[in-house]
């Protein structure tokens, strides 16, 4: 453990900050998924909308630094790529 009191100050913050971004890459694992497996029902507004949040999610993702901006627009590009192949 750090002696300096700025460093025990950093490592607890550089904590917070390790759970809040486990936790918001976990949530995007999850509204993906629940895409993909909309996707796979075949049911096109289910998609839609399953879409339309797991858009919303990564875009704030990249704004909040979680994930770097062409990651989220790599994701976002795959889930409307998949999206538009729906027959319907």
């Amino acid at each position: 453990m750090a002696n300096i009191k700025s460093q025990i100050k950093r490592i607890k913050v550089a904590e917070r900050q390790r759970q809040r971004n486990k936790s918001a890459k976990s949530a995007l694992k999850t509204f993906a998924a629940k895409f993909n497996s909309a996707w796979a029902s075949g049911d096109k507004d289910e998609t839609a909308s399953a879409m339309h949040a797991a858009v919303k999610q990564f875009d704030r993702a990249a704004e909040k630094g979680i994930i770097h901006k062409n990651n989220a627009a790599n994701k976002k590009s795959k889930m409307m790529k998949k999206l538009n192949g729906l027959g319907g």
